[in-house]
């Protein structure tokens, strides 16, 4: 899988490159800045671009906005965003197009080697990798009369791990239930939003994105 990574710091950058080589990617630029992100995807169009939230020159959002203008140049191009805090509108913003292959995660994890290599290769394949940190402050509260407020507390409780990236298998080890249990809450859950029988891993990204767009009611 080919990369281009966004990171202002040299230090980090030169971590990720390396980190990401060792295990099979190639990372085809390394750049500190958003203009020459955006000119590196728009070259070499990557299987999925890792990017610092806050870029120079005034280190706010500059990493975001360049993720989403290079997804309107290049349309469901697979994005991994780095923040060292939670922004809520941030990961709003990146849901906001609901094509799926967006991460979204604390620099922290970058120090699980394993956890974060899956994500990257997750979000390359057009899924969803949400840090379970980002998941729990953007659902606080939720109206009831939402679609989400229908299902069961054992439905979400699936469905948060799922907007982790995690798979049926792996729900399961987790709750140390069986597999048959996690397929049952998730076609109740598929159901429940209102999502028609099509390509599993389709319907999984749709509802991961209504679970998070939604927001605090």
């Amino acid at each position: 899988m080919r990369v281009v990574i966004a990171e202002d710091l040299a230090l980090l950058r030169d971590g990720l490159v390396r980190l990401l080589t060792a295990h099979g990617f190639e990372v085809v630029e390394a750049v500190d800045n958003a203009p020459m992100l955006l000119n590196a995807v728009t070259r070499h169009r990557p299987d999925v671009a890792v990017i610092d939230v806050r870029l120079p020159p005034t280190f706010t959002d500059e990493g975001l906005r360049a993720a989403l203008e290079a997804r309107r140049r290049l349309p469901g191009l697979p994005v991994l965003i780095l923040s060292q805090y939670v922004e809520q509108l941030y990961a709003r913003e990146l849901l906001s197009d609901r094509s799926g292959a967006v991460g979204y995660l604390l620099k922290d994890r970058v120090g699980d080697v394993e956890q974060f290599v899956d994500a990257v290769r997750r979000v390359a394949e057009g899924g969803t990798a949400m840090d379970s940190e980002v998941i729990s402050q953007l659902l606080t509260r939720r109206r009831r009369d939402e679609p989400l407020g229908r299902l069961t507390p054992k439905e979400r409780e699936v469905l948060a791990m799922m907007a982790e990236g995690l798979s049926n298998t792996a729900i399961a080890a987790r709750l140390s239930v069986t597999d048959k249990a996690i397929s049952k809450h998730t076609n109740n859950i598929f159901a429940k939003l209102g999502l028609p029988p099509s390509d599993d891993h389709n319907r999984r990204v749709l509802a991961v994105l209504a679970y998070l767009e939604a927001g605090p009611g």
